[in-house]
């Protein structure tokens, strides 16, 4: 299967990521730590079936040094003992943020609250850009059809 669109010769698509690339700047490094942001956004890069951004997440994850048990767990993290508190409410945030693609209603005011209590203003609304970026990236990816599986952490920095 060949990606439908060759990024390197689109100047389109090259313009978009570089402006995609900017919002998600907005959200300062630190804001959120390192193993929640890349278990959200595999979480909702599994949801979403992008290939390309499970691949990069998980070799972040692991390149920043998360365990393989846990990398492998994020898919059933509601059965999973190895999250914290904490990563359950945000990992909850971003599978209903994702979700509404399905038909589901959205956020619910329960886990918006359960988030609230372990995140501060600030790093909720970094959850929030992570989630809403991601997301974009998981459809521009799926939509061109890009395929995962080369990624090396920090390739796109």
């Amino acid at each position: 299967m060949d990606a439908r669109l060759d990024y390197g010769s689109s100047e389109i698509l090259q313009k978009f990521v570089k402006h995609i690339n900017s919002a998600g700047a907005a959200v300062p490094r630190g804001t959120l730590p390192v193993a929640t942001t890349n278990l959200v956004l595999t979480r909702a890069s599994q949801i979403n079936g992008c290939a390309v951004c499970v691949d990069m997440h998980t070799k972040d994850a692991a390149h920043a040094g998360e365990t393989q048990l846990r990398i492998n767990m994020v898919a059933a993290w509601r059965d999973a003992k190895v999250f914290t508190e904490a990563e359950r409410a945000a990992l909850l945030l971003a599978e209903q943020g994702t979700r509404i693609a399905d038909g589901a209603p959205g956020v619910t005011d329960e886990a918006w609250a359960d988030a609230a209590r372990h995140y501060d203003a600030e790093q909720l609304a970094g959850l929030v850009c992570a989630i809403t970026l991601i997301n974009a990236y998981n459809r521009f990816n799926v939509l061109c059809r890009n395929q995962g599986g080369d990624y090396q952490p920090g390739q796109w920095e």
